[in-house]
């Protein structure tokens, strides 16, 4: 399978069937890779309802027919109103899907729609296994995930909004992904690190890591 990098939160999953975006937010993204409207997906993932994560979704999905799959109450706040496709879980659920399953892995961050939670995702595609975490604090539940043999781990490292590179390095060594690979970052300037340096410390901890500009991807 593909993972391709769009920017910020954004990346692309392919199985070279089914198409899997996750938080796109493409316009007003100065370091967005492509635009909406020449994105494709069966199927959009969306963390939670902050601006710069719910995105695009509507638009993609009104124009390609993608299923937006979301927690109940974001779906309930947000993507059901606008009248497009849900699919809907909450946190510790797994749903099975075409190209595998998502499971819905807690976060702790604001969720932007009141009453509704923040999460990421564990995605199954073709084998191999993706978390996404989403916007999060540093949380020892991470722990859990070093018993779900993650092939790569997409972790946030902008500090301010989410963790930072020090707390995004403590997480990769509760995870124990086979790769990491920092997203969240240099959007905005608040949030503005050095991936490469985060990269580099994730090497020296024993683990893979691997710097993805917008519209770099890799074969997992």
């Amino acid at each position: 399978m593909e993972l391709q990098f769009l920017g910020h939160a954004c990346f692309l999953l392919t199985d070279g069937i089914y198409r899997v975006l996750t938080d796109p937010f493409l316009t007003g993204n100065p370091l967005a890779a492509v635009s909406a409207d020449e994105t494709a997906a069966d199927f959009i993932f969306v963390t939670h309802g902050h601006s710069d994560h719910t995105g695009d979704a509507v638009a993609i999905a009104q124009r390609t027919g993608a299923a937006v799959c979301c927690s109940v109450d974001l779906a309930d706040g947000v993507f059901a109103p606008a009248g497009v496709q849900v699919q809907v879980g909450n946190l510790g659920g797994r749903i099975p899907m075409p190209f595998g399953s998502a499971k819905f892995f807690q976060a702790i961050h604001g969720s932007g729609v009141p009453g509704c939670l923040s999460c990421g995702f564990i995605f199954e595609m073709d084998g191999k296994k993706i978390y996404h975490a989403g916007d999060t604090a540093l949380m020892t539940d991470m722990a859990l995930l070093a018993e779900e043999n993650i092939d790569v781990a997409l972790l946030p490292i902008g500090d301010v909004f989410t963790m930072g590179p020090e707390d995004a390095l403590r997480a990769a060594k509760m995870i124990q992904p086979k790769l990491v690979v920092p997203m969240h970052y240099d959007t905005f300037p608040p949030i503005v690190q050095d991936a490469e340096a985060f990269a580099q410390a994730v090497r020296e901890a024993g683990f893979q890591a691997k710097v993805l500009r917008p519209g770099e991807g890799l074969q997992i």
